[in-house]
């Protein structure tokens, strides 16, 4: 790919997977890939768009990883591709997007699109864009007793109300979740 199209950073230990993620990507995108978290870091400057992170790896783990891309501010979008099950930890992380692994191309493709997409919203649109992405992949793996006796997941759908009644002020009454992507699409479209 030309050195203008986004970068995609893959911060995989399983040199198998992250070949894979690059055969996947790099007819669309610039593919830089990294064994493990140190070696991500290394990697990582302001020419990175997205980054695919392993959430469990040997040494530095991807949880680790995030968490210094979040605090030195680096200004890139961030999807754990991992297998752990999601837990309602993922309340607290600084994610945009949660792939569980096996992955398939398209949906790989699809996240990074979206994630690159989403990168030029302003930060109240990103933070709800995560939140929706956090509240859909418990969602998809907890079951309603669990999610209702959970006060972490009820804050989350709280801060959700917020920023969906914000939002809908600035866009003109919409009043679900479906049809504020929807508008937010339509814009990008036009």
């Amino acid at each position: 790919m030309a050195p203008s199209d986004p970068v995609v950073l893959i911060v995989e230990d399983e040199p198998d997977v992250a070949e894979t993620y690059r055969l996947w990507l790099e007819d669309s995108y610039t593919v830089e890939t990294a064994r493990n978290g140190d070696e991500g870091l290394d990697k990582l400057d302001e020419s990175v768009d997205v980054v695919l992170l392993d959430r469990m790896m040997p040494g530095l783990s991807g949880d680790e990883v995030l968490e210094h891309i979040r605090e030195q501010g680096i200004d890139c979008r961030v999807a754990m591709v991992t297998a752990v099950e999601p837990d309602f930890d993922i309340l607290e992380m600084g994610f945009d997007a949660y792939l569980s692994k096996p992955v398939k191309s398209d949906a790989l493709d699809e996240t990074v699109e979206n994630l690159l997409e989403r990168s030029t919203y302003d930060s109240l649109l990103q933070e709800y864009y995560a939140l929706v992405e956090k509240r859909a992949t418990l969602e998809a793996s907890k079951n309603a007793a669990e999610l209702d006796d959970n006060e972490e997941y009820e804050r989350l759908k709280e801060r959700l109300g917020e920023l969906r009644e914000d939002l809908s002020e600035t866009l003109g009454g919409i009043e679900d979740d479906e049809e504020f992507i929807a508008t937010i699409r339509n814009i990008d479209d036009n």
